[in-house]
């Protein structure tokens, strides 16, 4: 079968990314039916990763890790998602900070420098909490009700977070809160196991059961000074915020389950014959023409996709202007991976409604992806906004 990997794949180094990114891939496909159905982030996923050492794809050469581009990272995302997606989904959101923070130095040198080293050398992984359920996502723009309480020696957090993904086997979260008697928004590093840090389980939902994006609950939680590792205030108006390039991981990971979708749908049309025909489904028209619409729509969002991320690694001075680009490649691929996994089910048919079928897996997984953001109506407004204050057309 002709793989659909294989125009993205350019390099040698590329080569070398993928190929690791394909071992664990298959490693963690074998259990994503058992961490689907526990809602919960599997340990044993977890050491794959961490030994093959995935979790310093992005972290500079000189701490260790593989400095992966953005097109290396986007490539390494949606081969693993095809084996597990919560699993690609979970370890893209410490993979991209990583990559936030190296290429935009959010932190102090001795702060970063200390992360890699965790990460490297002793395989800690980290996510940020930011979400609430009070202000919903933060890309809304609210200001966060986890609040920050100057003490002599550092700050006392209190506050709870949600949709934090691998909550329970996170080493570090890197916490917003409001800072009292400021208008700043500050960054906080906790450690999982201090005091006052508690795991909710509240992880219940439809898809992506294996992300385990737990609540988490900061009582009178005591950080020392130093681990205020970023804060912002508003910005000037005119000031051009650097759009987040590394959250194409989202979109990637749900291109990867469209993958696994089309490529179980190909092997199901090509092998099943019924007695009423002659020969297996896959030369009946009806079924060639959904086949032929699963190509032509990831061939589109793919090469869209990487596209963007290209330009985004090779024209670092015009990255400002990426931010519509890079909100319509989640809003194309996630659109698209839902509309693929739906012609696949129709090619499997009533099987693919079976639990024990994975395609009823990607079917519930691939729909979460609706619900990261940017927004479907957010990116439309944007897209509009540009196309109207743009005189001179393309």
């Amino acid at each position: 079968m002709w793989k659909m990997d294989e125009p993205f794949v350019k390099t040698e180094r590329q080569k070398e990314l993928f190929s690791i990114a394909k071992s664990v891939s298959e490693k963690v496909k074998t259990r994503a039916e058992e961490t689907d159905r526990e809602g919960t982030f599997s340990l044993e996923n977890l050491h794959d990763l961490k030994q093959s050492g995935y979790t310093t794809l992005t972290l500079p050469e000189d701490l260790g890790g593989k400095n992966a581009s953005l097109y290396e990272f986007l490539l390494s995302q949606e081969k693993l998602a095809e084996g597990d997606p919560s699993v690609a989904l979970s370890i893209g959101w410490h993979l991209g900070i990583v990559m936030e923070l190296r290429d935009e130095q959010l932190w102090t040198d001795e702060m970063f420098d200390w992360l890699g080293t965790q990460i490297k050398d002793k395989h800690k992984i980290i996510n940020r909490a930011a979400t609430e359920p009070a202000t919903g996502s933060p890309t809304r723009g609210g200001i966060p009700a986890t609040n920050a309480t100057r003490t002599n020696d550092g700050f006392i957090l209190n506050g709870r977070k949600s949709f934090t993904s691998m909550a329970d086997v996170l080493d570090y979260y890197i916490v917003s809160a409001s800072i009292e008697d400021t208008n700043e928004i500050g960054w906080f590093l906790v450690e999982r196991g201090q005091k006052g840090v508690e795991i909710e389980h509240t992880w219940d939902t439809l898809g992506m059961r294996g992300t385990a994006s737990d609540d988490l609950v900061l009582n009178a939680v005591h950080v020392a000074r130093n681990r205020l590792v970023e804060f912002k205030k508003p910005k000037p108006n005119s000031e051009k915020a650097i759009p987040k390039g590394w959250l194409l991981h989202i979109p990637a990971c749900y291109l990867g389950i469209a993958l696994a979708a089309r490529n179980d749908a190909i092997h199901f049309a090509q092998t099943y014959q019924p007695n009423s025909l002659k020969t297996p489904i896959s030369e009946v028209p009806h079924i060639q023409e959904k086949i032929g619409k699963m190509e032509l729509a990831l061939l589109n969002a793919r090469y869209f996709m990487y596209a963007v991320a290209e330009k985004w690694d090779t024209q670092p001075d015009k990255r400002t202007e990426l931010g519509p680009d890079l909100a319509a490649v989640k809003t194309i691929a996630t659109n698209t991976a839902n509309e693929v996994v739906d012609l696949a089910m129709r090619i499997v048919g009533g099987r693919g409604l079976s639990k024990s079928s994975s395609f009823e897996r990607y079917y519930r997984d691939v729909r979460a992806g609706l619900h990261n953001p940017p927004m479907d109506d957010a990116v439309i407004q944007t897209l509009a906004q540009r196309a109207l204050k743009d005189k001179n057309g393309y």
